[in-house]
């Protein structure tokens, strides 16, 4: 096949037979992979990327009590609306209180039992809650909650895969849970 084809064995064919399709580049099903006239800076939109769990980034936003380190990121692959990485909590550890500015956050449980703590005070009556997690289980975090995360087990640090509905990892470190006022 030659540099200027692609084919796909499962891909009908133009006249919908189920043979396999061969296109030539710029055209088909993403005729803009190989635009000569694209936009300067697009070429690490113009292909996939393989991070290796050896090659993440660990020079991002950090709090105390935690390591984050980024796969996805405007700086490590051209995202432009999305980081996502891994975050470790060594053994009886807590982070700093924070939150993630505008970014939704989507937390995906991979080793150990972090929990997750914040303030609720949908009821007026303001109450620490304190979501306990294992392994298989997601977290979601809206916008601008102050929250931490800490692992209680003594032995084994808690490692977890964030994805941010920003192309960085946006970290505003606080005193307190309570992102205004006095804490209370």
């Amino acid at each position: 096949m030659s540099a200027q084809s692609h084919s796909h064995p499962h891909a009908p064919s133009p006249s919908g037979e189920g043979t396999a399709a061969v296109t030539e580049a710029g055209t088909g099903f993403h005729p803009h992979l190989h635009d000569t006239d694209a936009p300067a800076g697009t070429a690490l939109r113009a292909r996939l990327h393989h991070i290796r769990a050896g090659e993440l980034d660990g020079g991002t936003a950090q709090t105390g009590g935690m390591r984050r380190f980024a796969a996805i990121s405007g700086r490590t692959v051209g995202s432009e609306k999305l980081w996502m990485g891994q975050t470790h909590v060594a053994p009886a550890t807590a982070s700093s209180d924070h939150h993630h500015g505008e970014s939704e956050t989507a937390i995906h449980v991979v080793s150990g039992h972090p929990e997750f703590v914040f303030v609720d005070d949908s009821s007026g009556a303001p109450e620490e809650i304190r979501l306990r997690t294992g392994p298989g289980d997601y977290v979601f975090v809206p916008p601008f909650v102050p929250h931490r995360e800490e692992n209680p087990d003594p032995d084994e640090e808690a490692v977890v895969v964030i994805a941010r509905s920003t192309q960085e990892a946006i970290v505003v470190n606080l005193p307190g849970l309570y992102a205004l006022g006095d804490g209370g």
